[in-house]
């Protein structure tokens, strides 16, 4: 039951990198597309593509009964949903498969269990798992999150039991703030991901963000170590690295394990992250969540254990068994990836769609570069800000930060403002180069060191 055609329901360079692996197993591609994005380099690349509606993704990538029209008339017979949009829309992923095609990623059911966050609580308590302190379960209104966060205390994180890559998400210092943001937090999940539910969460003060890789068949899951993503800018990523310089041997082969007996508890099946808060000073680690789907910084993963994740997904999709035991699955080096945004670091991040005029990319050894730009393409206005990915690998985690440095030297992207000189600078930071580093650690530095962001 191999994939013969696979529809991409998303865009950007999540389309593309999907459109690169379905080559590589001779998988016929079709793009769908937003009128915005009709000249889009995942448009050009794919073997046909669909438009399925204007630029505003409510209206075309949110679309579910415009994709899977767009599906029936291809001739698709399975659909990767990328990351972000519908990816862990689990009434979607049930709509795709009652059309008789392959969703590539966990079944309908998984994806309720898993990527709804209060349901991956539960089903991590329920395994042995430690969560963070939080809410039983969704909170129906701002009346029953305010009587939750009174047992937890501040500060508090407000997050959206549908959420991903930092969306729907909000922290608050105290209750006249919490009152503010809640419903803030609850238009934003509804707006990005159709569903606007919320549970609350404990803050973590100078917590790592580690998680960890999984893959799984429906029978057999295997970890691929972790990842440490712990520099974000509101509680976006924006630097992401594996493995973790933070872990030791103990607690990586700790938390990895808790990962593949949380999956294997409920017969993953495709690759999925499990999202962890680490504490350096007691060595102790909290699930967090679950994502469902393909991460923006899988390359790292791919770099130190040389598995073509998305591969993989498709491979799985299509009805093979898990390829690879756990024993041979090695961590070889440290690779870091930055993600360059169409914002401008000196400007507070402001947003700067534009049209690229010329293009210059770094290469050589250990380098990768996985994006949606070519010279001349235009960056429209209504859709996430990322461009590109630059990837290193290095022998060794300073080995990886001095190549990454030696890449950004020779990237040019002209036109529009990209975050690039915020890489540039901390690449020399002593903190960033020893390591030493928390999920908060960014917001203070960019206090002090916003004239190196020029």
């Amino acid at each position: 039951m191999s994939i013969q055609k696979l529809l991409i329901a998303n865009r950007g360079e999540i389309a593309v990198r999907i459109i690169r692996a379905a080559r590589e197993q001779g998988i016929a591609t079709v793009q769908v597309h937003s009128a915005a994005d009709a000249d889009s380099l995942a448009v050009q690349l794919a073997d046909d593509a669909v438009e399925i509606g204007p630029a505003p993704a409510a209206k075309s990538y949110l679309n579910v009964d415009a994709i899977l029209a767009a599906a029936q008339r291809s001739g698709a017979d399975a659909l990767h949903p990328g990351y972000g949009f519908l990816a862990e829309n689990a009434a979607f992923a049930d709509r795709v498969a009652a059309a008789g095609m392959i969703f590539v990623g966990p079944s309908g059911d998984t994806i309720r269990l898993m990527g709804d966050k209060v349901a991956a609580r539960k089903v991590a308590m329920e395994a042995g798992v430690p969560t963070v302190p939080g809410s039983d379960g969704l909170v129906a209104d701002l009346e029953a999150a305010k009587a939750a966060v009174a047992d937890i205390g501040f500060p508090a994180m407000i997050k959206a039991a549908a959420g991903g890559g930092g969306r729907g998400i909000r922290i608050a210092q105290d209750m006249a703030e919490f009152e503010r943001l809640f419903p803030q937090a609850s238009a934003e999940a509804q707006a990005a991901f159709g569903d606007g539910a919320l549970y609350i969460e404990k803050v973590i003060e100078r917590a790592r963000h580690v998680e960890v890789q999984v893959l799984g068949d429906g029978e057999r899951v295997i970890h691929c170590f972790e990842r440490e993503c712990s520099l974000q800018r509101r509680r976006q990523k924006v630097w992401e690295e594996a493995p973790s310089a933070a872990l030791s041997q103990d607690v990586r082969l700790a938390l990895c394990e808790s990962a593949v007996k949380l999956s294997a508890s409920v017969r993953y099946s495709g690759a999925g992250t499990l999202e962890y808060l680490y504490d350096d000073a007691t060595g102790a680690f909290y699930f967090i969540e679950m994502n469902t789907r393909i991460q923006v910084e899988h390359p790292v993963t791919e770099w130190i254990t040389g598995i073509d994740l998305v591969g993989e997904m498709l491979r799985i999709a299509g009805g093979a068994p898990l390829r690879f035991r756990q024993d041979e699955i090695t961590l070889r080096g440290h690779a870091i990836q930055v993600r360059l945004n169409a914002e401008d670091p000196a400007r507070n991040f402001l947003p700067g769609p534009g049209t690229i005029s010329d293009l210059r990319l770094p290469g050589g050894p250990g380098v990768r570069f996985d994006s949606l730009l070519y010279s001349g393409c235009s960056i429209p206005p209504f859709y996430d800000s990322l461009l590109g990915k630059l990837i290193v690998w290095g022998e060794d985690r300073l080995h990886a930060i001095d190549r990454m440095k030696s890449a950004l030297a020779e990237l040019e992207i002209a036109g529009i403002a990209t975050t690039a000189p915020l890489f540039r600078a901390l690449v020399d930071e002593e903190s960033v180069r020893e390591g030493n580093v928390h999920t908060r650690w960014l917001e203070h530095w960019l206090e002090t060191n916003a004239a190196k962001l020029a």
